[in-house]
């Protein structure tokens, strides 16, 4: 309980009447009076805001919310009271969350019920927790303020932005990847598994006549194929310290989930199954999955992962990954790589190219690329770039090791690798090599 505002202001009339009796002492009768009517009217309005029912208040939250999107939280107050309440309040959200609407001051009817709402946006991942409620009321007589704390202690997960990846996903599914820029290569009656027959058509190579069908139908009978299916796809995503970089688009870690998401998705289409293995501080394994909810598998479990200040471990990670999936797959190892890296990353590709074929897509800082082009016009920048040129050559001999143990490389930055992810899974999958 403290004083109100008006309380503080007749507390200031009354020592300014105190002042005036230095000159007119006849008034210390209407001090002393005035005094009492204070202290007596201050000690009723305690009793009467005690003696009245606690307002209740409740919290509507969604149980998920977009990282880095503004979302709303409603809150109802419930007054049971015989009088209006004049209410001041603030809800405790997470501290690290951007607001919009607090505090709030409303009004609640006598035995009425009110509704507000604020936005809440979050900036990261992960379990955002709200604790409470601070509630600020005004007494009958307006003398006090009383401030208590309601418990409201609930839990939100915070998933990646899916907007962009749903829009991609919906291209997928209406067949038009070709707008994102993937380059899904028709082969038609090509590929390694019997999809139908179908009458010839021009172009149709020999071995594609079915000679049984045409005798049948007294015509040409192409047989028709299709890409191996029920394949394993594989992502080993670097949770380490070099994941930590951040872009005007995200940070390279909330990137290459948004990439692995989408590859899913696109996988699960085509009758694959995919999983992932977390190494660089952050271990966790989800075994390859096929069926259309395995995309929302795979954000339950990697929604509140977060970049480390751990090195990642290739060898080990690799070491790890092998008695846990035994049948060939197609991994995809995303990482950021430097020179120390390489001895490292090489045999951990050699240890598991012995059973899989392995893509290394090795993302790069935007920085790099926007020194690469700048003007050479002084001394220091001639030393820059002379520098820079040297990292990127001995970043292309690491690269070529990697290819040299049947690696399939891809040095790229950030954010082409969603696109380029699908395009090279699309590729292996024409290929016939895995």
């Amino acid at each position: 309980m403290i004083p109100s505002i008006r309380a503080l202001g007749i507390v200031a009339v009354l020592l300014g009447l105190s002042l005036l009796t230095i000159w007119w002492p006849e008034l210390y009768l209407l001090r002393d009076l005035c005094a009492a009517v204070i202290v007596a009217a201050s000690l009723l309005d305690i009793l009467l805001v005690r003696r009245e029912p606690m307002v209740e208040v409740s919290r509507e939250l969604r149980g998920s919310v977009p990282v880095g999107v503004w979302s709303e939280v409603k809150l109802q107050v419930t007054n049971a009271g015989g009088r209006p309440q004049w209410l001041t309040l603030h809800d405790h959200h997470p501290a690290e969350y951007a607001t919009e609407g607090l505090p709030q001051h409303i009004t609640v009817p006598a035995e009425r019920s009110a509704r507000l709402t604020y936005k809440v946006r979050p900036d990261s991942r992960g379990d955002g927790h709200f604790n409470g409620v601070d509630l600020v009321s005004v007494s009958p007589l307006g003398l006090w303020q009383r401030k208590r704390f309601v418990s409201l202690p609930q839990t939100v997960k915070v998933y990646p932005n899916f907007r962009a990846i749903s829009q991609y996903t919906l291209l997928a599914t209406d067949h038009q990847l070709s707008q994102l820029g993937v380059k899904h290569r028709l082969r038609r009656g090509e590929g390694n598994d019997f999809h139908q027959l179908r009458g010839y058509r021009a172009g149709d190579s020999l071995r594609q006549i079915d000679w049984k069908a045409t005798s049948r139908y007294h015509k040409l009978i192409s047989k028709e194929y299709q890409d191996e299916r029920d394949q394993q796809i594989l992502f080993m995503l670097d949770c380490g310290r070099r994941m930590r970089h951040s872009e005007a688009e995200g940070g390279h870690l909330d990137q290459a989930l948004n990439a692995m998401l989408l590859l899913a998705y696109v996988a699960a289409e085509q009758g694959d199954a995919v999983g992932f293995h977390t190494f660089g501080g952050e271990q966790r394994w989800f075994p390859p999955a096929k069926g259309g909810s395995v995309v929302r598998q795979m954000i339950a479990g990697t929604y509140d992962i977060e970049a480390t200040l751990e090195a990642a471990d290739y060898l080990e990670a690799a070491r790890q990954l092998m008695p846990l999936q035994r049948r060939r797959a197609l991994i995809v190892i995303v990482t950021n790589t430097r020179d120390e890296d390489s001895d490292d990353l090489v045999t951990a590709v050699r240890l598991l190219s012995r059973r899989h074929l392995v893509v290394v897509a090795d993302l790069r800082e935007e920085i790099l690329d926007r020194c690469q082009a700048e003007r050479v016009g002084d001394l220091d920048s001639a030393l820059r770039f002379h520098g820079l040129q040297e990292y990127l050559e001995s970043r292309a001999r690491h690269h070529d090791l990697l290819r040299h143990q049947g690696a399939v490389t891809m040095d790229l930055l950030a954010k082409q690798l969603l696109v380029a992810l699908v395009n090279q899974y699309f590729t292996v999958k024409a290929s016939g090599r895995l």
